[in-house]
């Protein structure tokens, strides 16, 4: 009696584990055919890129940082790190021009490995905003930034990176160039010195939080970190690579796993999602529905969790301070392959 219940028991064990691994084998298929569908090809960017070339007509390029106001508006670009790992590029891609706020993304990833989530948070909020990127928030009032994402809390953000003088710069920037495996990645002296000279928004912004404890030490040394990291000069491939990088977990196009870390890039895209784009990001989460960080220099980085990164660039703007020909680029994409989180 006891041996065969043990054999039935046997069987009935086999029978149970090998349906498990059939389910896990459909739902690994499953998942892989998912990824595979949605694999963007030269012809598709060479589609959208076209279509959307003539946008820079209704935009405007940014001019309150001279420098960036020499830029080519019809200069357009669109790259895609697939989830494999391969680059698919078309349009302007070896045209250099500088992060500026996308950088912040790569301060705030910094300060929190250095600080921890709290102390960093204790500091500034995790809110959204109706207001622009260069807007006081409610420094006057509550006394901190509303987040890492706009100029006051991206600036408090590079000043809680450890080191002196311009060391928490140069950490962003190393950072960037493993992020990009891009070793030639330098910042524009010029587009620093006029940030540095016309940057007067940002200095009151700078000494209010010193005024209120945020920051701390003497001179502007700290400021001059965040102008000089918005400075940092890349190609629409090396955005692919940043918004590959967040949507996989802190892990390299390549597959180089040094920095991975799930809990830091979940935190990282969710306030490119929330407030990556400005005062526009409540519409841009609908439209388009995607962790997304923009810079006035013309570019957008994109990641589209646990599969790809996208890289845009047109320097002419919309009102609200994005990438105008940028934004209608990702959201023909996020529509061709059914990208965004909320579909």
């Amino acid at each position: 009696m006891n041996r065969t219940f043990g054999l039935i028991t046997a069987l009935l064990v086999l029978s149970y584990t090998g349906r498990i691994d059939v389910c896990q084998a459909q739902q690994t298929t499953s998942t892989a055919t998912v990824k595979d569908a949605k694999k963007i090809d030269q012809a598709t960017l060479n589609s959208i890129l076209e279509k959307n070339s003539q946008h820079f007509k209704l935009g405007k390029v940014a001019d309150y940082i001279p420098e960036l106001g020499k830029a080519n508006a019809q200069s357009i670009a669109l790259s895609v790190v697939n989830n494999d790992g391969t680059l698919v590029s078309a349009g302007d891609i070896h045209q250099k021009f500088t992060i500026q706020s996308i950088s912040k993304i790569i301060a705030l990833m910094i300060a929190v490995q250095e600080n921890g989530e709290k102390a960093v948070f204790e500091k500034m909020g995790y809110f959204g905003t109706d207001k622009p990127f260069n807007h006081f928030g409610n420094l006057e009032t509550m006394g901190k930034p509303l987040n890492p994402m706009m100029n006051a809390g991206a600036i408090l953000t590079t000043a809680l990176i450890k080191g002196n003088a311009d060391e928490p710069f140069a950490k962003i920037l190393k950072m960037i160039r493993f992020i990009t495996n891009n070793e030639q990645i330098d910042y524009s002296h010029a587009v620093y010195n006029s940030e540095r000279e016309t940057g007067h928004r940002n200095r009151g912004m700078f000494y209010i939080m010193r005024n209120n404890g945020l920051i701390d030490g003497e001179g502007e040394e700290k400021l001059n970190n965040y102008f000089k990291q918005c400075s940092i000069e890349i190609t629409v491939e090396d955005l692919a690579k940043i918004g590959y990088f967040f949507a996989n977990h802190c892990v390299r196009y390549d597959g180089n796993k040094q920095f991975q870390d799930p809990n830091l890039s979940q935190l990282i895209q969710s306030q490119m999602l929330i407030a990556g784009m400005y005062e526009f990001s409540g519409e841009y989460a609908r439209t388009v529905g995607l962790p997304s960080k923009s810079g006035v220099g013309g570019g957008i980085a994109v990641s589209v969790p646990r599969n790809m990164g996208i890289g845009a660039f047109s320097p002419a703007l919309d009102q609200h301070g994005n990438s105008l020909a940028g934004y209608h680029m990702i959201l023909d994409l996020v529509n061709a392959k059914h990208l965004s989180l909320f579909d």
